[in-house]
């Protein structure tokens, strides 16, 4: 059980936020990456097709790592050449390291992002190296970036509990992510790995955060265990964070916690900032649409509170 105390929660009304939120859609790659099934390359294609015309303006479309570990992901360079990129969207691509950035560069990549962890359990868990030994990894991929003019953006897993190590301090967190930005990252999103964070870890993490780097730079990823990824990201924007990662139909979820439930679905995340009068850019009816394309291609329901509501449970092929 992670427990700890923060204090008293206090946040800017409605009217003082920003009016618009960027989201960054994942569900391609960070929502797929985990199928036990592999997914046709075609499929893959069809649902970055069908999320961009949706408005979304960051759609994460695969990752250039190897075969052996991300199996579902070995058709990255087919994907990158297959899709019909629209000016002014990005495709970010994940790349861990040089030989990724590179295989990624050949596919015409503009964009790659790297994945670091707050937690040193967590990160020789999944990328089979200490946090600094990771930071090095990429720093090479940013200095190679920044000679490409290529963009760079920053991950940082397990921002408020890892399933080794319990409760993440903030200060933990807000020293990766100051390495991240500084070593070129335009943005860094913070990923709550198992969705244990509540608004008042949340804002715990923020405000370590917002002490090294600026809130313009900064991202959040939340994942839906608990079911406190909406008020997290209430609580983010409040603090002045701009920028959602979200994943259609709530794809994705962290292998290593049992009973992890996804990504927040992007569903869910516009249909609330849409209600608060903030403005995402994207119609939520086209991305119901790729919801339910992306759902029958899996034979599953939705995740997406929204998806239900609006379109029934998804049928299935069963």
């Amino acid at each position: 059980m992670i427990r700890t105390t923060f204090k008293k929660f206090s946040s800017k009304p409605v009217s003082q936020l920003a009016r618009k939120v960027k989201i960054v859609e994942v569900g391609p790659r960070d929502g797929l990456q985990n199928e036990k099934a592999i997914v046709p390359t075609q499929t893959k294609i069809k649902l970055i097709d069908m999320l961009s015309k949706t408005g979304l303006s960051s759609i994460e479309a695969t990752s250039f790592v190897s075969p052996k570990w991300v199996p579902q992901m070995a058709d990255h360079k087919q994907v990158m050449t297959g899709i019909s990129r629209i000016p002014g969207i990005s495709y970010p691509a994940l790349t861990p390291n040089l030989k990724g950035f590179e295989a990624a560069m050949e596919s015409g990549v503009k964009e790659v992002a790297i994945f670091g962890a707050a937690s040193e359990s967590f990160s020789r868990k999944n990328i089979n190296c200490s946090i600094s030994e990771s930071l090095q990894r990429f720093e090479a991929v940013c200095d190679a970036a920044k000679k490409n003019n290529i963009l760079v953006r920053g991950y940082v897993s397990c921002v408020v509990g890892c399933p080794y190590e319990g409760f993440v301090p903030p200060k933990a967190v807000s020293l990766v992510t100051k390495n991240l930005f500084e070593m070129g990252c335009y943005e860094v999103s913070l990923g709550d790995t198992i969705g244990v964070g509540t608004p008042g870890s949340t804002q715990a993490m923020l405000e370590d955060g917002l002490k090294k780097v600026p809130v313009e730079n900064l991202a959040i990823h939340c994942h839906d265990t608990y079911g406190q990824a909406l008020a997290n990201i209430l609580t983010a924007l409040q603090m002045g964070v701009r920028t959602v990662d979200a994943s259609v139909s709530g794809l994705g979820g962290c292998p290593y916690a049992r009973g992890a439930s996804g990504n927040v679905s992007t569903e869910d995340v516009v249909y609330m900032i849409n209600g608060m009068g903030l403005e995402t850019g994207v119609d939520l009816e086209k991305l119901l649409d790729a919801g339910d394309f992306i759902c029958r291609a899996l034979n599953r329901k939705s995740a997406s509170k929204v998806a239900q509501a609006r379109r029934g449970v998804t049928e299935t092929n069963s």
